[in-house]
């Protein structure tokens, strides 16, 4: 297994690589070739793997996010208390994956939340971390697709361990779908799964925490909690109106 691993890094080697290994310790490989050309891991092996296991999500930032930064607007629009508590958990972004930290944002339609939630998942990609954002309603349309999955296509097996596996999951708008037994089961084993495994989630959501309850479940709620601590709350006039 030693020959295999020490031929792939040096076939590897020798065609370049486009992903820089983000400790300096491999050549981008992810695999670091020692004496008597005995390979091991590197450490940065792990990340790589979980973003190829991530292929199949979604994990683009929106055109309409990807110029968010905490020193323009409407950032700088914002509760300054709650942009700070989300300036810190990105300042520390690989501590807080690495630990299964995440983020909820609470409050009304429009004041911010996707813009702060994007700035998290962001920085995410920029660390060399897997994401997948969706909002509720997609990514519930998304599961409801692999039902009839054609042979070749994702099943649902598939894209359940890619969304519980990547390093952040983003969910936008939670609460919004219309609250039925399936989606109560899809998002329980969904937020428990990462909750076991200490994967981190951001989530946005328009509902506070009891109306939350009512709509997706005390113990989805629960699980959300022990991940993200408690909401952060943002209120006041709808910014896309100004």
């Amino acid at each position: 297994m030693a020959d295999g691993a020490a031929a792939r890094v040096r076939h590897l080697a020798e065609a370049g690589t486009d992903r820089a290994c983000p400790f300096g310790a491999c050549d981008g490989t992810g695999w670091i070739l020692g004496p008597e050309d005995i390979a091991r891991p590197c450490e940065c092996r792990e990340r790589r793997v979980a973003r190829a296991r991530s292929r199949g999500v979604a994990s683009v930032i929106p055109a309409k996010y990807r110029g968010l930064g905490f020193d323009r607007p409407p950032i700088t629009d914002l509760d300054p208390t709650v942009v700070g508590v989300v300036r810190e958990y990105v300042d520390a972004i690989g501590e807080n994956l690495d630990a299964g930290r995440g983020l909820w944002l609470m409050g009304d339609v429009g004041t911010g939340k996707t813009s702060l939630a994007m700035l998290a998942s962001k920085a995410a990609l920029e660390h060399g971390r897997s994401v997948a954002i969706y909002s509720l309603p997609r990514l519930l349309a998304r599961v409801r697709r692999t039902y009839d999955a054609d042979a070749g296509e994702q099943s649902y097996l598939e894209f359940f361990e890619r969304l519980t596996g990547v390093d952040l999951l983003h969910i936008d708008d939670l609460g919004a779908e219309k609250r039925t037994d399936w989606v109560l089961e899809q998002l329980y084993a969904l937020v428990d799964e990462r909750y076991e495994t200490q994967r981190s989630i951001v989530v946005t959501t328009n509902l506070d925490q009891t109306e939350l309850e009512e709509q997706i479940g005390a113990r989805t709620v629960s699980r959300l909690v022990e991940i993200c601590g408690d909401p952060l709350p943002l209120f006041g006039d709808d910014l896309r109106y100004r």
